[in-house]
């Protein structure tokens, strides 16, 4: 007996360590598309999970909104919000996942499951069902802030540039091509490299390079994409006309 309230007693002592440092954060952002959707915002999963993100104390935006300088301006003010899932044949299943700006596991819902057979109708039910258990966070900004672990070491990379495979020596500049709220850099194939969508700031995009994620800015007339990798900031110029 006394081993099961222990063990109780650890498990409340954890949901409020977990409740309480996410208190710290104010901001969550969620993906415009989930790494198992096919397209963006499939099933309104990406805007459903904005908006119960919302619901439970969080001021919450998509990548692909107009985002405030605050919200832009650091990479650790905010909860990097991921929905996983794990269907089986008749079931499907999700889970709700909040990183932090170091990939770390912040909290993991509960599993939402439904038996519904339409997709629409089966994954809403789920994702409802997974962000329920969302109550028992009881979210409530405290005003304190995400304070950074450590002085980053910044690690240079080289510039950005394609060199033509026919004529050795000559540099090809990356191109900026206008997509809703941004841009896709492109190098001479085409191939997008990188997409920047824009925020309240002149020249600071929130950006996406293959998976990394990062911010992309204008600093003494040179273009910089910036993102921590292995708990290291890591900047690399970027020679692209826009």
């Amino acid at each position: 007996m006394k081993k099961i309230l222990s063990i109780i007693a650890l498990l409340v002592l954890t949901s409020n360590v977990v409740a309480q440092d996410l208190n710290d954060y104010k901001y969550a952002l969620v993906p415009s598309k989930f790494s198992f959707s096919r397209e963006k915002d499939e099933y309104r999963l990406n805007t459903l999970s904005k908006m119960f993100m919302q619901k439970y104390g969080f001021e919450s935006y998509l990548d692909s909104d107009i985002l405030p300088s605050d919200f832009a301006s650091d990479n650790c003010n905010k909860v990097y919000v991921d929905v996983v899932e794990d269907n089986s044949m008749m079931i499907t299943k999700v889970k709700v996942v909040l990183k932090d700006c170091y990939n770390q596991v912040l909290f993991t819902s509960d599993e939402g499951k439904s038996k519904l057979k339409d997709y629409t109708a089966a994954y809403n039910q789920a994702l409802r069902e997974a962000f329920a258990s969302f109550e028992k966070l009881n979210h409530q900004y405290n005003g304190n802030g995400v304070t950074p672990k450590k002085e980053p070491q910044v690690e240079t990379k080289v510039e950005v540039k394609v060199t033509n495979s026919v004529t050795s020596n000559v540099e090809t500049t990356l191109f900026a091509q206008p997509i809703n709220n941004g841009f896709q850099i492109i190098n001479a194939e085409p191939k997008v490299l990188y997409k920047i969508y824009k925020t309240s700031t002149k020249d600071f995009f929130i950006a996406t390079k293959g998976t990394t994620q990062g911010v992309f800015f204008s600093r003494n007339n040179e273009w910089f994409f910036e993102y921590y990798q292995n708990d290291k900031l890591v900047s690399e110029k970027v020679e692209v006309k826009f």
